[in-house]
């Protein structure tokens, strides 16, 4: 099967508003864990893991943070304009930390709320008691907008902006705005790198309480950063994959992260949500072409959306790791930021993982594209008992744990 020719409409499923949670449950990890294993479906809940994955394995996570990424600005007339911080300019910066320290001033890509509202090239403002931010168009293109954000208070970082500023950024099927309890529930426990604008959502049901209890079973935990990006939300509008330009988004390749992810192979990894899984997969293709002498991107796009179905040879897991940890040793790199647009779909074959946890992804969207080509058409099965058995969908809702 050509991926470029897969249909949309097959990933469409009935999902009422009702079954979609608005809000967290009261305990992270009591939401409830669909198992599905050598073909069998078994319900559990999340601290409940440590009863499901053998000792040895390792389980790998996002450790991406959530910005306050929605801005509330006002025109000199008055009017209202929301504006949406997609990711900081590629072009002025080459990694994301970077222009979250930015002080006094910064270039982002922004999705404009009512931008027929912002017709002139006016300035737009967000004032607070202690703080005056001011935008500025600078460029606009088909989906978004270049913005210059500038403040008043000079010894701020942008990081620091957004944190009073801005509002957490709720996927827009809650249908409400935040509260004060998303700051930190719409937060994974282990969040560190800022950068995201959407929660890696599987992270959410984990607690430092059911962290101890893998440790003492002896199941593992490694870590890596891939950046959330707004087209985690964008639906899949043309009729076949061919015409769906896949969002890019900002991984960092971490050498102290790479070697623990490869100590892990060994037994076993676990891809906790489908960021850490399109990180890892995605950790692989950049070593596959360091090891076959492929130009890398490293400024632009590492892994291309279609390049993982052009290619004809195998690579073992652990040789295209290590082939990113020579590179960065060469370098004498801790670490390197570059993007990625991989595109998982069928025939793909992960090369890294046992297995992945995930919550309930939206009808026709690329993450039930991904599941698909993991565990093929029976998705439809479950996602069906998951509905009759009141299963909570999206961002705050249950999850799965799928055995490849």
């Amino acid at each position: 099967m050509n991926p470029k020719e897969i249909a949309i409409t097959a990933f469409d499923y009935p999902l009422a508003q009702e079954d979609i949670a608005q809000y967290p449950l009261e305990e992270r990890d009591h939401s409830k864990l669909l198992v599905y294993k050598e073909h069998k479906v078994s319900h559990h809940f999340y601290h409940q893991l440590p009863e499901l994955i053998p000792s040895d394995y390792t389980l790998v996570f996002n450790e991406s943070k959530v910005v306050h990424a929605r801005l509330l600005f006002e025109k000199a007339s008055g009017g209202k304009i929301e504006l949406f911080c997609l990711e900081p300019d590629a072009t002025r910066y080459s990694q994301v930390p970077i222009a979250m320290q930015e002080k006094a001033s910064v270039y982002w890509n922004v999705l404009v709320g009512g931008a027929n509202k912002w017709k002139n090239e006016d300035p737009i403002f967000l004032k607070t008691a202690e703080l005056s931010i001011t935008a500025k168009k600078i460029a606009r293109f088909d989906t978004h907008f270049l913005i210059q954000f500038s403040w008043d208070q000079m010894n701020w970082s942008f990081a620091e902006v957004l944190q009073h500023a801005g509002n957490i950024p709720l996927p827009p099927y809650m249908q409400r705005t935040a509260a004060i309890d998303d700051a930190t529930r719409y937060q994974t426990v282990y969040a560190k790198a800022e950068g995201s604008v959407a929660a890696p959502t599987a992270g959410l049901h984990f607690t430092e309480r059911l962290f101890n209890q893998l440790h003492q079973k002896n199941i593992h935990t490694s870590f890596l950063q891939l950046h959330v990006g707004a087209g985690t939300f964008m639906p899949v509008k043309s009729a076949t994959l061919s015409e769906h330009p896949m969002h890019a988004e900002w991984i960092v390749l971490d050498k102290a992260q790479i070697k623990n992810i490869q100590e892990g192979l060994a037994n076993g990894l676990i891809a906790v949500g489908t960021t850490s899984l399109r990180s890892l997969e995605s950790m692989y293709w950049i070593g596959y072409k360091l090891h076959f002498n492929i130009p890398v991107d490293w400024k632009g796009i590492a892994v291309e959306q279609w390049f993982a179905y052009e290619q004809e040879k195998d690579l073992d897991s652990s040789t295209a790791l290590q082939a990113i940890l020579t590179y960065l040793e060469e370098h004498q790199l801790d670490f390197v930021h570059t993007k990625t647009q991989i595109l998982i779909a069928r025939p793909y074959k992960a090369k890294m993982i046992k297995a992945l946890i995930t919550n309930f992804h939206q009808p026709q969207s690329t993450l039930l594209v991904l599941v698909d080509a993991l565990i093929g058409e029976v998705w439809k099965e479950l996602y069906d008992i998951a509905l009759k058995n009141k299963y909570r969908f999206l961002s705050y809702g249950d999850g799965c744990l799928f055995w490849l």
